[in-house]
This record gives C-alpha cells, structure tokens and sequence, in this order.
C-alpha cells in the first residue's frame, strides 16, 4: 500500500539528522505544489526547500521578449504566445510597450494561446497574415512544438523560438562550486518526456542524492524521504519516485520529433547568462518556418547587456536559488502580481507569484537572515 503524506512526514521525521539540510526542487509546478499543501512548515526546521530555476517564462531572455514585442508593433502580422509571456516585462522607457499585453494595447494583434494546436488554427483562419507562434518553455511544452512542425504547420505559420532545457541549469549551478543546497528534488514532467537518466550526473559528477518528484504531496514527500535517507546513510543515488509516468528512456517519440525539429546550443538564461547546450534551436529541416529568418532586423544583441531584470529586481537571486522570493527588495512593495516588475512575479510558476499566492506577504531582510544563520 502506498504510504499517505502522513506517513511520509511521520518518516521524515524519524531521520536522524542534525544539521540544516538544503533540498533544491527545480520545477516550479514542484514549488507550486510544496507552497499550496504547506509543506515547509509541516516539515522538521532544519530542512529546508528552495526554489530553482523551473520557470520558463522567468528565464525567458529579456531580449526575446522585446523582439517579439518589436516584431508585433511593427510587422502586419498576428502573434500568438502562451498566456503568461503576455505580461513579462522589459526594461524600456516610460513611453514603450514593457510588455506584449502593452503593446496589444497600442493596436498590435498579440493573442494568448494554450497550445501548439492554436498557433496552426490561427494561421489556418488567417491565411493571408505571417501568424508567428513566440514560443517559450522547458522540455514539457517544447516536445509538442516540436511535434507541430513535425507533423506539418501551414506555410504562414513562423515560430520565434525561445525553448531552453532544463537540467543544464543545474548543471551550471553545480560546476560552479556554488551550488548551496545538499539534495535534489528533479521535475516529473520534463523526466517522463526525457527520461530519468537525464539527471544521473548530479549523483555521478557531483555526489549528491537526487529523487524524481510527481506533483502530489506523497510524491514530493516520498523524494524529500528518499534524498534524507541518503544523505542519512552515505550512500547516494537517483531515485525515481514517480515511476507511475517516468520510464527509463523517457518518451521516445517526444524525443525523435525534438531532434528532429530542434537542435541544441548555448543559450542565454535572464538573469544567468549563457548557459551551455540549453537551448533549442529551429534545425536547418524547418528553416523556412523560423520567424527570425523570415522577420530579420528586430533582433537586439545589446539588449543582452541592457541589464537582465529591472533595476532594484533580484529575480536572478530567486531563480538562482541563492535567496528566498520574500528576500527580494522589490517582493510585496513596488513588484505584485497586479504590477510585476520583475518576470518570477508574473507566472503561475514564478517562486515570488506563488509564496504570493499562498499568502506570504512579509519581506525578509537577507542581510539580517544571513547574519542570523
């Protein structure tokens, strides 16, 4: 029988751990989970949960995010996004579109969509208008672009492509030698679409437990145990607690039609900077339907060294796991969900959105918790 959340905390508990114990959970659909069932104060005070770099619209290059807005003013065409890259802002003057939902109100066709099937309506309904699908995601929402091309797009359908992977960022935090936490909690989704294996060298490389979450509380709670209990017992490894959809190899059509249509380089994370072999790119097979081919010129590589994220914003820092959402300068006085200034206050997947959303509105001063702890 499989053990309730109960049981999995009245375990946790059992573990004979003395130290304060920093577990990472990349996912931010792990962090919205862990937020929404009260799961850190549920656990014992010297475990601790941090939030990574699981939100793609948080990392999404400020630079994309201003060439699609860029692209929509200026170009006669119809741009369709996923809904929350609507309202991510850019550092700009006062009198430009911050945002695509802005600049849809300065008369450009910007219209939210929920998945890949959309962007090939819309261009189907519209087939004398460039319809440019801007496309940002992890693995999980870049499989089914990756599939749309594959299975074939209408001709005037253009994809501005901004999908990144996932477990190079954790990479990059672990060959710095800066990592700051003892354990990782891996995410589901991107594990049943790439497989488990994908996670093996923070065990291999870097000799720290790992355990593949679902999004349950039993799920979540069952890999915090298993990554305890390693530490507990000196003895490492990459457990899967999510064996109801993760399979060894993942899923093998995912991953042809991502090859197929993508190919992989290094990209550049907001607020990080490049990371190596993160990014997906538009393959030479699928050149044609690659909007920054088709739309030239609405590129700008200066605005790489603009500045990341808004002045006085520390998104960097929360995606980085380095500081906790509520530790931001901005967090609960100029930045809230109804006026984000920075983007991990704008997606349902955003640290600072999500303690937000569950209610924590106290700010923390970093210098004073870091002198305390």
């Amino acid at each position: 029988m499989t053990a309730t959340a109960a049981q999995w905390l009245q375990r946790i508990r059992e573990l004979p751990l003395q130290d304060t114990i920093k577990i990472m959970n990349v996912c931010g659909g792990h962090e919205r989970s862990i937020s929404m069932a009260g799961l850190r104060s549920a656990l014992p005070a010297n475990i601790e949960l941090i939030p990574g770099p699981g939100c793609p619209v948080c990392i999404c290059p400020e630079e994309d995010v201003y060439e699609a807005i860029q692209l929509a003013l200026k170009e006669d065409l119809i741009l369709v996004a996923f809904g929350d890259m609507l309202r991510v802002p850019v550092n700009v003057g006062k009198s430009e579109p911050r945002t695509l939902a802005e600049a849809r109100a300065q008369g450009a066709d910007i219209r939210p969509i929920a998945t890949p099937t959309e962007a090939v309506k819309t261009a189907r309904e519209n087939p004398a208008t460039p319809v440019v699908f801007f496309a940002a995601g992890f693995e999980t929402t870049t499989a089914p672009v990756a599939s749309m091309l594959v299975e074939g797009v209408p001709d005037n359908l253009f994809l501005l492509l901004s999908g990144r992977l996932t477990w190079p960022a954790v990479a990059m935090l672990l060959d710095s030698g800066e990592a700051g936490f003892d354990a990782l909690i891996a995410p589901g989704h991107v594990a049943t679409v790439m497989g488990p294996e994908e996670w093996q060298f923070v065990v291999d490389r870097h000799n720290l437990p790992a355990a593949i979450a679902g999004f349950t509380s039993e799920s979540l709670l069952s890999a915090m145990y298993s990554v305890l209990r390693q530490l507990s017992d000196a003895r490492y490894f990459l457990d899967n607690c999510y064996p109801d959809l993760v399979r060894e190899g993942g899923n093998p059509s995912a991953r042809r039609q991502l090859a197929r249509a993508f190919d992989v380089g290094d990209a550049n994370w907001r607020g990080v900077g490049s990371i190596a072999n993160s990014g997906y790119f538009i393959s030479s097979e699928y050149v044609r339907h690659d909007a920054r081919k088709r739309f030239p010129g609405y590129a700008d590589d200066a605005r790489k060294r603009a500045g990341e994220m808004p002045p006085g914003c520390d998104c960097a820092g929360v995606v980085l796991g380095r500081i906790y959402p509520n530790e931001c300068r901005l967090y609960g006085k100029a930045c809230v969900p109804r006026n984000p200034i920075g983007p991990c206050m704008v997606s349902d997947e955003g640290a600072c959105r999500i303690w937000w959303a569950n209610g924590i509105r106290e700010q923390v001063n970093l210098k004073k918790r870091q002198a305390n702890s």
